[in-house]
């Protein structure tokens, strides 16, 4: 869990040695997105490795990540997790894989979530359930990182994605209801767009519709978001559900959401 106590520096020239060496050891959670940014993942890779007695996955993890155009803390936190999963599953390494998954660093359980994400032996009924406790976490980029892991195979089963994600909108944990929007937006940050519901986005009323009155604003912003996103290739069905909320809703919520939502249309 996330030191509340600790207030993460302003800039990564400012965070304590002492505190970026913690990081990169993996013996505590970032507090931030500066220090989130800052740690050196190749690094703390190594450390998690050392410690876990497992080295050998070092080198053909690191040259993966050497041969990225683009080296990014996606970029990486993907290729990390998914080489282990591919060198676990070759090894028949049955004790990794939970240990990154559980692992007291927010990153290192980042590269977790694309051991489920990517593992294609799951169904997407078993990578849901098994991403529900990242989607749940307490860290900020834990929650990012675990949807972005899943939205590949999110695609490839939509419909039923949506099935499932839909009994998520309905859970006391705003996390969770959360996830159930954002992982399904059409377009979505940095990732790939979900074509369909691009086209119809009325296929994601299942998910929108039991949230358009959330008292979450981080659901809120959410679901303003993904109805943003639809209103760039479909804006009257955007228009037509807005009116329709408002109807429904005098709440402060709903008002914050349509406005939100309306906002590339009203430009």
């Amino acid at each position: 869990m996330t030191d509340t106590k600790r207030k993460g520096s302003r800039s990564a020239k400012d965070i304590p040695t002492s505190i970026l060496n913690q990081l990169n050891r993996g013996e505590i959670e970032t507090t931030n997105l500066v220090e989130w940014l800052a740690v050196d993942q190749k690094l703390l890779l190594e450390n998690v490795l050392q410690k876990m007695e497992r080295t050998y996955y070092l080198k053909p993890i690191t040259d993966q990540i050497n041969g990225l155009q683009k080296q990014t803390v996606n970029t990486i936190n993907e290729t990390i997790g998914s080489c282990i999963l591919e060198i676990a599953t070759k090894q028949n390494d049955i004790e990794i894989l939970p240990a990154i998954q559980s692992h007291q660093s927010d990153l290192v359980r980042c590269w977790g979530t694309y051991t489920i994400g990517r593992n294609a032996q799951l169904s997407i009924a078993e990578i849901l359930s098994q991403i529900k406790p990242f989607a749940a976490d307490t860290h900020f980029g834990v929650r990012e990182i675990s949807w972005l892991a899943i939205r590949s195979a999110l695609i490839k089963n939509l419909d039923e994605s949506l099935k499932i994600l839909s009994k998520w909108t309905n859970d006391p944990a705003e996390n969770l209801r959360r996830f159930a929007s954002e992982a399904t937006r059409p377009r979505g940050v940095w990732s790939e767009h979900i074509e369909q519901l691009k086209q119809q986005p009325e296929l994601g009323l299942v998910i929108l519709e039991p949230l358009f009155s959330d008292p979450s604003k981080y659901v809120q912003n959410s679901v303003a978001n993904w109805l943003n996103d639809a209103s760039k290739t479909q804006p009257q069905f955007v228009i037509e559900i807005c009116n329709k909320w408002q109807k429904k809703s005098a709440s402060k919520e709903t008002a914050y959401i349509v406005k939100k939502a309306l906002r590339t249309i009203e430009k």
